[in-house]
Formats: C-alpha cells, sequence, structure tokens
C-alpha cells in the first residue's frame, strides 16, 4: 500500500523560500488506533529519520487490511534544528531565536482541564471505560484547538509557538505517540515510560528504561500523557481504577550525529513488535515481550568534571559501575609552578553509565557522564 504523503508548511524565511514538514500517512481498511511516530525533534538526534524510512519500506509492503487504524510517520520533524550547524558539528538542541530547549516548549493543557475535572466526572463518572475516553479525547482536541485559535488571533506566534502548535495538532488525535531521539552525544539505547505503561514497555525490547517519576508536563511525551495520568489519578481517588489506552514513549536510540546501525534495528523490531502487540499491525507476527529495568527519572545521576582538564580512561556507555571504582581520570595543567596533576574520580552510585560526553577536554562543572542508579 502507498503512503498518503502531506507536504506542510512550516516557516517562510526572509529568502521568499519555504521551510516544510513532510508527513507519511498509512491508512488501514479497518478502524482502530490512531499512532504518531516522530523524529530528530533534536537537531543532532538523527537515527529516527533511518528508523522511520525502513518503516515506511515495510508498511509500504503491506496491504491495507494488515492496518488497523492509521499510522502517522514525520520523519526530519524539527528542519530549524536538523540544518544547524557549528562547523561541521551538528548542534540543534535549542532554538537559535529563543534559546529554548526543543522538547520543553509544549503545552500540558493539564492544568486547565484539572480545574473543571469534578464537573467533568459528576458528569461522566458512570459512563463506560470507552464512553469516558472517547468524550475526554475530544475535550482535550478543542482544549488545543482553542488555544491554537486564540493564540492566532492575537499578535502574531513565536517560531516556537507556531512550531509546537503545528506538532501538537498533528498528534491530539493518537492513542499512541513515539518520538525518537538519541543522546546528544554518546550513549546506549533505553526507553522512558510512565505510571501504568510498564508493561507495554517490554515490547519495546529494550534492556533499560526510565520511568518518569517527575513530569513538568513540557517535553512532547509529557504533554501527551500528562492529561491522561491526571484523570486515571483523579478516578482511582473516587474508586474507580482505570488505565485507558493510550500511551506515549521517548525513544533514546544510542548516539548522536550517528546513524548507528544496531540503534535503527533496534528501533525499527521494537516498534514493529510494539504495534503488533497493540494490534494495529494485523501481520503474522507473535509479539514477544522482553524484561525490561526501569529505573526512576529521578536515579538518573549525572557527574561534572570538578576541575578543567584532560579527560582519560574514562568508562563507555554501557559499563557496570560499582560505588567506589574510578569513572575516569582528569589531567590537569594548572598555570603554577608544579607538574601536572590527575584526579581520580570515583562514583558514589552503583548501575551503568548510560550516557557519556564525546569531548575529552572539559571546563570545570562541565558535563561528562551519567548513571543510571540502583536505588539504594
Amino acid at each position: 500500500m502507498d503512503p498518503k504523503i502531506e507536504i506542510i508548511d512550516l516557516q517562510s524565511l526572509a529568502s521568499g523560500d519555504f521551510l516544510q514538514l513532510k508527513v507519511y500517512r498509512f491508512v488501514g481498511n479497518s478502524e482502530g488506533k490512531k499512532v504518531y511516530i516522530q523524529a530528530n525533534l533534536h537537531g543532532a538526534e538523527i537515527v529516527g529519520n533511518a528508523v522511520i524510512y525502513e518503516l515506511i519500506k515495510c508498511f509500504s509492503s503491506l496491504q491495507p487490511q494488515d492496518i488497523n487504524g492509521e499510522i502517522i510517520l514525520v520523519p526530519l520533524c524539527n528542519p530549524v534544528g536538523v540544518n544547524q550547524r557549528h562547523h561541521f558539528f551538528s548542534t540543534g538542541r535549542f532554538n537559535p531565536h529563543d534559546g529554548q530547549n526543543w522538547n520543553r516548549i509544549f503545552w500540558d493543557c493539564s492544568s486547565e482541564i484539572s480545574k473543571e475535572i469534578d464537573s467533568f466526572l459528576e458528569e461522566n463518572f458512570d459512563l463506560s471505560e470507552a464512553e469516558i475516553y472517547r468524550i475526554y479525547k475530544d475535550k482535550i482536541r478543542r482544549k488545543l484547538e482553542k488555544k491554537i485559535e486564540e493564540e492566532d488571533r492575537i499578535r502574531g506566534l513565536s517560531f516556537s509557538e507556531k512550531y509546537r502548535n503545528l506538532l501538537q495538532k498533528l498528534s491530539a488525535l493518537a492513542d499512541y505517540v513515539i518520538d525518537i531521539h538519541s543522546s546528544s552525544v554518546s550513549a546506549i539505547s533505553y526507553i522512558y515510560t510512565f505510571k501504568g505503561r510498564e508493561k507495554s514497555a517490554e515490547y519495546f525490547g529494550f534492556d533499560y528504561g526510565v520511568l518518569v517519576d517527575e513530569i513538568e508536563g513540557k517535553a512532547f511525551d509529557e504533554a501527551f500523557l500528562n492529561p491522561w495520568l491526571k484523570l486515571e489519578e483523579k478516578l482511582a481517588e473516587k474508586g474507580k481504577k482505570v488505565v485507558f489506552d493510550v500511551e506515549s514513549w521517548t525513544l533514546e536510540l544510542g548516539s548522536g550525529m550517528k546513524i548507528e546501525e544496531e540503534s535503527v534495528e533496534r528501533g525499527v523490531s521494537g516498534i514493529i513488535n510494539y504495534l503488533a502487540f497493540k494490534k494495529v499491525l494485523n501481520i503474522r507476527l507473535l509479539p514477544i515481550a522482553r524484561k525490561i529495568k526501569l529505573i526512576p527519572k529521578s536515579q538518573m545521576k549525572h557527574y561534572y568534571a570538578p576541575k578543567g582538564g584532560i579527560i582519560r580512561n574514562r568508562l563507555p556507555a554501557g559499563s557496570i559501575i560499582r560505588k567506589g571504582e574510578t569513572l575516569y581520570q582528569l589531567v590537569s595543567f594548572e598555570k603554577r609552578e608544579a607538574m601536572p596533576t590527575i584526579t581520580e574520580v570515583v562514583s558514589v552510585d552503583e548501575g551503568i553509565v548510560y550516557d557519556v560526553s564525546t569531548n575529552d577536554t572539559v571546563n570545570e562543572g562541565e558535563y561528562v557522564l551519567g548513571i543510571f542508579a540502583h536505588e539504594q
């Protein structure tokens, strides 16, 4: 089957050119869930584009009866970030116009809905889970549309606001959202998940995952799912335990500025397995769950250089570390009448090194590595 392809104007430039998004839609014969998948929200995190390319090839080989519902794919979803360069290094983590992190600009409507949630439940509490789901989903959609309409009417929008509105509008009716990232530096592959979605995380095939236990609501995955988490919490308070079949995922596939084929394969196979598990793909594939070790987000520990210098013998991403073991050595050529010094930097945590910076020269206070720490 061929996808429906849509070109969306994103930004007109002073030169008269346009930045655009290209959207691929695979629509099945039968009704079902809606899936939204995007890649490259941060400019240096390019691996997701290769994943989407492979998914497009895979879905194009299917027949309309093999898909239940709709799958929306948006590669290169941030052309501004993708095209950003310092020398020949990709950057694109922050908007060059306002300095904001591209993945901290999204609107979480749960704060507005929270003001109305008691009256919503008074009217709908006795309805079926499916009916509450349908009504609440429409409420979220209308909140987003109203916000966009009000903003567009006022004094024009900053590019961050217009861009945010476009991506959230594209994904507003989705049931499952998958945002494909990688580390901006060098890292293992892992996944972000949320309360009540831990079992589904096993179908992506990762060894490690981050359980988001602290939600700010400004990241893409959080802004999408948080209104549903708030509703589930409120229903539980009233004695009705419900986990809606709405899920949001961030896949972290290896390192930045690289297409690591192992990470591509893991992303493609994991997404296909997950969609088969969710019965979006009606294909001859028995979905396989894989035990995953989930680390609370609060247990992601970051290490920064205690002084400026040259890093040597740093442990690579994926290393298992125990408390008291050396993480790296720091050679410092201080401007004093003394010989160079070597500082042994040891771990105060036990766990796995999941992320390391790519530059072996650091100033004091710069990021060196991160550890998924086991809770004590």
